[in-house]
Order: C-alpha cells, then sequence, then structure tokens
C-alpha cells in the first residue's frame, strides 16, 4: 500500500487554504492527493478541513482559471 511520507507530509503541511483549493480546483485526474484510499489524500482531507476548506471568498480570489 502507499504510504504517506515526511515529504509529502510537510508538503501538505505548508500549504496554505488558498493553495490547498487551487490545487483541488486544478489538480489533474488521478492526483494521489485526491485517489481515495490514499494517504496522502487522507492526510489532505484531515488538513483542508482543518483549515476551512473551500470558501466562497476563495473560490472567487482563485476563479476558474489555472
Amino acid at each position: 500500500m502507499n504510504e504517506l511520507t515526511q515529504v509529502q507530509k510537510t508538503t501538505i503541511d505548508e500549504m496554505s487554504q488558498t493553495e490547498m483549493c487551487h490545487l483541488y480546483r486544478f489538480a489533474p485526474s488521478g492526483h494521489p492527493y485526491f485517489v481515495r484510499g490514499n494517504p496522502q489524500a487522507d492526510y489532505f482531507e484531515k488538513r483542508f478541513k482543518e483549515l476551512g476548506g473551500f470558501t466562497a471568498e476563495i473560490s472567487k480570489e482563485i476563479g476558474w482559471k489555472k
């Protein structure tokens, strides 16, 4: 099974709420942070929720263009 490495954990921990929202919106299909059952996805989701998740304000800030 795929394991969460310290590097991945640190990368996720250092992401801002806005950066996480941007990745959530624009990540390509199959990105490991969004594949259910991956430890990376579980950790990302937990951290994302702790920061407040996706807000309307952030959605307007990042828009729909990469």
